[in-house]
Formats: structure tokens, sequence, C-alpha cells
């Protein structure tokens, strides 16, 4: 697992099966983000922008988001998803590339 100091993260960050995980140093995550297994958040290289992720999301395994994309609060990313792309809030998304499957009820 590589987490640099320098990674800007909210209270109650939840990781499971801490393997494979690695979160670029601009990377700025919200609170109550939870991260699972094998789990990029990358810069652009281009740019070196990172990644910011909102508050209550949940990162399935063998994730990668990466550059400079913003993923909405309350946001369920599935496993094995690729995120190359903003994502707005109270989405689910899926797939290489992810894609918006379902919008979540607000008052989850």
């Amino acid at each position: 697992m590589d987490i640099p100091y320098q990674v800007s993260i909210g209270s109650g960050l939840k990781i499971s099966h801490p393997s494979g995980i690695v979160i670029n140093e601009n990377a700025i995550l919200g609170q109550n983000v939870w991260i699972r297994c094998n789990t990029v958040i990358g810069n652009d290289i281009k740019s070196n922008k990172a990644p910011v992720i909102g508050s209550n999301v949940s990162i399935g395994a063998n994730v990668c988001i990466i550059g400079d994309v913003k993923v909405g609060d309350n946001c369920i990313i599935g496993a094995g998803s690729v995120i190359v792309k903003d994502i707005p809030p109270f989405s689910v998304v899926v797939g290489n590339p992810g894609r918006v499957v379902k919008t979540l009820a607000e008052n989850i």
C-alpha cells in the first residue's frame, strides 16, 4: 500500500484488504471514503493533477481513477471500473471506461 503523507484525507477513511492500493500525493479524498484492494488513484502524467474524491464514496476492488477527475459525493464505483471522466454525485458507476448505470436517491 502506498499512501504518501501529502494526500489530503477526510475523516472516516476505511480500507478493506489493504494490498495493492496506490494513491497519488496530489489526490484529495473526502470524508467516509471506502477503498478496497488493488485500487489506484493516480495523476495525469502531463498535468500531474490527481483525482478529487467526494465524501461517502465506496470504491470497489481493482478500480483505477486516473487524472484530473472529480467523483461526486455519495457515489458507488463498481469493482474493476476505470474512471477517467467526472462522476456526478449520487451515481453508481461500472465498467471500462466507467459509466453511470444508476442514480441513487439523494436521501441515502
